[in-house]
């Protein structure tokens, strides 16, 4: 017979139902500590191998900007620098003289042939060259200076206002100023403020004028071009333009140089070739405002 409580209900009962409560306890935690373990994010395991770095994210490396001009045409040495620059498909300027594109049957032709070309640029070399290089005269009288460049933007109808002095160094580009003979900055300054902007350049090929032959090869040539732009002497930086006489070219050992520099700059990752119009600031103004009286 079951022994009663003060309560009147079994003792077994009192005796064990704190055990159970206990029990209850500590199975739910238990259960809690086993869904916290479950619950931790474990470690993904690593692609990359033991010690490795992830590389930084590479920067597309600024090229350096060559613009290659050529003077005086057309002439002689024109067809085959032409030749040269559609079998490279290479971007080039050519500064033309307007009377030369009339002067015969064959400058006639060249001329037809540079103007149906679309990856070269044709720009205003004045129309008689300096009144047939006499150079002081020419400079020493602004209003005929505008004049003889206004008749060969006509008479070649060009379609950009980029120009240059023939015989002198001058650069009228936006806001740079550069005159290499002090005598000649009257001209140039009223060549600018008729809508032209005029282009010099940094680096000159060279040619015995004598017999019209290069003085130096295209290697040699292509270490003066990667020395001035380590020394950082160029008219603006990371820019360079050369120039060029394209009479010279009419010489086979020397249009062999020329294909050859043009090739190796080619070649070369860190160089971009570009026309002229491509120049910091050379933007070109509204048509007709650099022929306008």
């Amino acid at each position: 017979m079951e022994t009663q409580s003060d309560e009147g209900g079994p003792t077994g009962f009192v005796f064990y139902k704190p055990l159970l409560l206990l029990l209850v306890l500590m199975a739910c935690a238990k259960t809690t500590r086993r869904n916290d373990i479950n619950n931790i994010t474990q470690p993904q395991p690593s692609t990359a191998k033991t010690g490795e770095k992830t590389p930084p994210p590479t920067r597309k490396k600024k090229k350096k900007k060559i613009y290659l001009t050529f003077d005086d045409g057309p002439n002689k040495g024109t067809r085959k620098v032409l030749d040269i620059v559609q079998q490279e498909q290479v971007p080039v300027t050519f500064f033309l003289i307007g009377e030369h594109a009339f002067a015969s049957t064959s400058q006639r032709a060249t001329w037809d042939s540079l103007r149906i070309e679309e990856s070269i640029e044709l720009c205003n070399h004045s129309h008689t060259h300096a009144w047939h290089n006499r150079y002081n005269k020419f400079y020493e009288q602004p209003d005929s200076v505008v004049n003889d460049f206004k008749r060969c933007q006509d008479s070649l109808g060009l379609s950009n206002t980029i120009s240059r002095t023939p015989g002198r160094n001058i650069w009228r580009v936006d806001t740079l100023r550069y005159t290499d003979l002090s005598k000649s900055a009257a001209a140039a300054d009223s060549l600018q403020q008729a809508g032209f902007t005029i282009i010099g350049w940094d680096l000159e090929w060279h040619y015995d004028h004598k017999n019209f032959t290069l003085k130096n090869g295209a290697d040699a040539l292509l270490g003066q071009i990667d020395s001035l732009f380590a020394a950082n002497k160029t008219r603006v930086p990371e820019h360079l333009v050369l120039l060029a006489h394209d009479q010279v070219y009419d010489d086979a050992n020397d249009s062999a140089e020329l294909h050859q520099l043009i090739k190796k700059l080619k070649a070369r990752d860190e160089y971009e070739l570009l026309v002229t119009s491509k120049f910091p600031g050379a933007k070109p103004r509204k048509e007709g405002s650099a022929t306008a009286d």
